[in-house]
């Protein structure tokens, strides 16, 4: 792991972004119930995608299934005060959760609720990078057009991550391991 991403995850406690009943098992390497059906995902999980995504200071990121708003705020980190990060996630009551966490400390970092039958945040864009804690079936063209030529896009598709660089002549993937995540959903 990049000095970087140690920095981060140093800086950027899990137990911040986790409801008390999980603060005793942050330190872990296995995902975490945050209620909802869904989870904060194993420290390795994102270690792993952080380092696939490269983000780098002055980066604007945007963050799909930000969750509790962990890997928002490792990603505000990352980018530094000179980057932006926009969470989006479509369970109401973990964007307030969130919101909450991020608090004043990530002034580079916003979490917005989903619209419906919107994938991602368009009224941001263009991204440089863009990260997905949700599995897809397929390489969601919502999220390809919302990146600049040269970005690059880290998600689960059908159990298998994909890093996918955006170039002139369209996507070019990757494709890196085996990971388990709960459905993005696609309206």
């Amino acid at each position: 792991m990049s000095s970087r991403l140690e920095e981060a995850f140093a800086a950027v406690p899990r137990r911040d972004f986790l409801p008390a009943r999980q603060h005793r098992y942050a330190d872990l390497d296995q995902a975490l119930d945050i209620g909802y059906g869904v989870t904060n995902s194993q420290p390795t999980t994102v270690r792993n995608m952080l380092a696939l995504l490269d983000p780098q200071p002055g980066d604007r990121v945007l963050d799909v299934g930000s969750g509790s708003g962990w890997t928002t705020a490792l990603l505000a980190h990352l980018v530094g005060p000179t980057g932006s990060v926009v969470g989006v996630e479509r369970i109401p009551q973990l964007v307030e959760a969130s919101r909450a966490s991020l608090g004043d400390r990530y002034p580079n970092a916003e979490v917005h609720e989903a619209e419906p039958r919107v994938l991602g945040w368009p009224a941001g864009s263009p991204y440089d990078r863009v990260l997905v804690s949700a599995a897809a079936g397929a390489v969601p063209h919502q999220l390809l057009e919302q990146l600049v030529i040269g970005g690059v896009l880290v998600l689960p598709v059908d159990g298998v991550m994909h890093r996918v660089v955006l170039s002139p002549e369209g996507p070019v993937v990757e494709k890196h391991g085996r990971y388990l995540f709960v459905p993005l959903i696609e309206d």
